[in-house]
């Protein structure tokens, strides 16, 4: 057992893939895991040993939802600033580009990051541009084209994972369902999920607004096995909770057939919901922050406020197990993306993508977008980071909630 060019050696490594949490020595080599015992080996002749004594080592995280086109959206962040200086070496746009304009996200966003970068391509051929604020214009029906869809995830293996598409009531007020379905239809002939945005977003037409509970029944009972609905635990009407004080049967009902919970934090996350969907037997498969800059202004993250680590403290202190939470960043999603032998495991041959977790007893308070506090008793804030070998330094800026 020679010739690694790192070695790392811990007392708390945690790997969900292999269902294991305890001591572990890994060797890496050419980018890759080349080794993974379940004990402390020494010596192992390595040019770089490294040891984390009371850190917590964790297959990389995988954020499945963020927004990075930078330049060409309005919102769109930096793919680094959201991957590797967050904690994740894996992130994935949703929607920012669509058929029309997802060879530029290839060429200036994929290809110039360090981070591993895909995305879900958005249902209509130009992407998000404006965020929510031109849905009529650019989400409709007439902007969509289920064989445009198809072209791009053929052009584009590995890099485009499914597509972005909306259940929410702007929507619905104008053209009901249909580039749901047109999205559905699409993923379908690729056999590939469907990612669907749930809480009011783009302009509702005035006579036209549905329902609220009518909005998310519609959308779920749509979705596949396996297909994502994102902002579960978030506060809007037309939510997957909304104002109900109980978990409807319709939502239950998705959730045992297959359909995957996203928690996609962003700026509706509410304590409430949580804790009614944890204690009610429905944790989330994945946890991702919808990290994005203000969709008023144009390149600003000065109002961003929340994190990847801060979701993933707050399910934690919510009584998520932190293996549980560590899955939901990691082989989980791994698994969606269809590449759960190479990302989210710590598994020999698989890429060296690692989370280093620093752990620190003080306590520290977050508020959830009601206003509601919790007290953090601890906090695991991702502090170094190997993508496909080397090692990353995060940036302590980019988690304002737990700072």
């Amino acid at each position: 057992m020679t010739g690694f060019d790192t070695v790392i050696t811990a007392q708390n490594v945690c790997d969900p893939a292999t269902n294991y949490f305890g001591p572990a020595t890994i060797g890496i080599k050419n980018g890759k895991i080349g080794l993974f015992k379940t004990k402390i080996i020494s010596p192992i002749d390595t040019q770089r040993p490294i040891n984390f004594l009371n850190e917590i080592v964790c297959p990389g995280f995988i954020d499945l939802h963020v927004h990075v086109y930078e330049w060409v959206t309005n919102f769109g962040i930096s793919p680094d600033k959201a991957g590797i200086l967050s904690g994740a070496t894996t992130i994935v746009d949703q929607g920012s580009a669509g058929p029309w304009t997802v060879g530029g996200f290839e060429a200036f966003i994929r290809n110039k990051a360090i981070t591993d970068v895909r995305c879900f391509v958005s249902a209509n051929l130009a992407g998000a541009l404006m965020g929510g604020m031109e849905g009529t214009t650019l989400h409709g029906p007439q902007m969509t084209r289920e064989e445009e869809i198809i072209k791009v995830y053929d052009r584009y293996p590995g890099m485009i994972c499914g597509i972005k598409s909306h259940g929410e009531s702007g929507g619905l007020s104008h053209w009901d369902t249909a580039v749901l379905e047109q999205a559905i239809n699409a993923g379908e002939k690729r056999d590939i999920p469907i990612y669907v945005h749930t809480g009011e977003l783009f302009p509702v037409g005035g006579v036209n607004r549905p329902e609220p509970r009518s909005v998310i029944e519609k959308t779920l009972k749509l979705l596949r096995p396996g297909d994502i609905v994102a902002h579960v635990y978030s506060n809007m009407p037309d939510g997957v909770i909304g104002a109900s004080q109980t978990i409807p049967d319709f939502v239950k009902a998705a959730y045992d057939r297959g359909v995957k919970f996203d928690v996609g934090y962003g700026i509706n996350f509410s304590y409430r919901i949580a804790k009614m969907m944890l204690e009610g037997g429905y944790p989330p498969h994945t946890i991702s922050s919808d990290l994005h800059g203000d969709f008023n202004s144009y390149h600003d993250c000065s109002t961003l406020d929340y994190s990847l680590a801060g979701a993933f403290n707050r399910l934690v202190s919510l009584e998520l197990p932190l293996e549980e939470a560590v899955k939901c960043l990691t082989y989980t999603p791994a698994v969606l993306l269809g590449s759960s032998d190479k990302i989210g495991t710590l598994a020999e041959g698989s890429i060296a993508d690692i989370t280093i977790l620093k752990v620190s007893a003080n306590e520290h308070k977050v508020m959830d977008s009601e206003g509601k506090e919790i007290t953090l008793s601890r906090t695991y804030i991702p502090s170094k980071v190997f993508k496909d070998g080397n090692l990353f330094d995060t940036d302590q800026k980019m988690f304002p909630d737990l700072y």
